[in-house]
């Protein structure tokens, strides 16, 4: 019986460390991918699986195309659409035949795993002709045995959308307690064309530069045990 209390226990905390924020994350891109139209990408999108079921292609319900990237050709297939399947290294300059072929470019969780993160970013953004969607941990333990380098925080993705000339116009985030803390954001090169968005009661755009986000998961006491 302890033997089970023991191994329910370990699995709510890893759920509740990679599990909820996923959850949440996922009903985000919810809220705005059926906006979307055109060619859509999922980069180093693995199997284009969002963990409850389902694959992020199924939320681009409007999309004309939908491709995928990973960075080995050992990955090829995974998500069954091996038409619109490319390998992309985003450490390395972009090909020409790449640059704005894509409306809106969607990467999950991957920029934490990639040491050149200006380099990364700067490609993500030369994909898309309008739209960037990216989800990034802001506080999450270090994990996964291919490399975890960097954590977020929303005046960062300000600040890299806005070096590439791109507006940030959604951002939020999962400010819980106990649990990894993402963030969710919605750059564009057009943003007079998505007020719908920006306008959502969601957005925290105005916040990046002073909320105090993560406060609920620290807690700031005198009288911890180290003490």
């Amino acid at each position: 019986m302890e033997d089970i209390k023991f191994k329910l226990k370990k699995f709510l905390i890893i759920d509740k460390k990679f599990r909820l924020p996923r959850i949440w994350s996922n009903r985000e891109l919810k809220k705005f991918a059926y906006l979307f139209e055109g060619k859509i990408i999922n980069v180093s999108g693995w199997k284009d699986v969002d963990k409850e079921g389902k694959r992020y292609k199924d939320y681009f319900i409007n999309a004309s195309e939908y491709w995928i990237s990973n960075y080995k050709s050992e990955f090829r297939g995974f998500q069954g659409n091996l038409e619109n399947e490319i390998f992309l290294d985003l450490t390395q300059p972009l090909p020409k035949e790449l640059k704005h072929k894509f409306d809106v470019v969607f990467n999950h969780t991957t920029l934490e795993h990639i040491f050149d993160i200006f380099t990364v970013f700067k490609n993500l953004c030369e994909l898309s002709k309008d739209i960037v969607i990216v989800v990034v941990p802001f506080i999450q333990e270090q994990h996964a045995d291919y490399g975890d380098y960097w954590r977020f925080t929303p005046l960062a993705i300000r600040e890299l959308f806005e070096r590439n000339r791109i507006k940030l116009i959604y951002i939020n985030f999962n400010d819980w307690s106990n649990t990894s803390i993402y963030i969710f954001a919605i750059g564009s090169r057009n943003p007079n064309k998505w007020e719908q968005i920006q306008k959502h009661p969601d957005n925290k755009v105005k916040y990046t530069d002073k909320h105090f986000i993560g406060k609920r998961i620290i807690k700031n006491s005198i009288f911890g045990s180290f003490l």
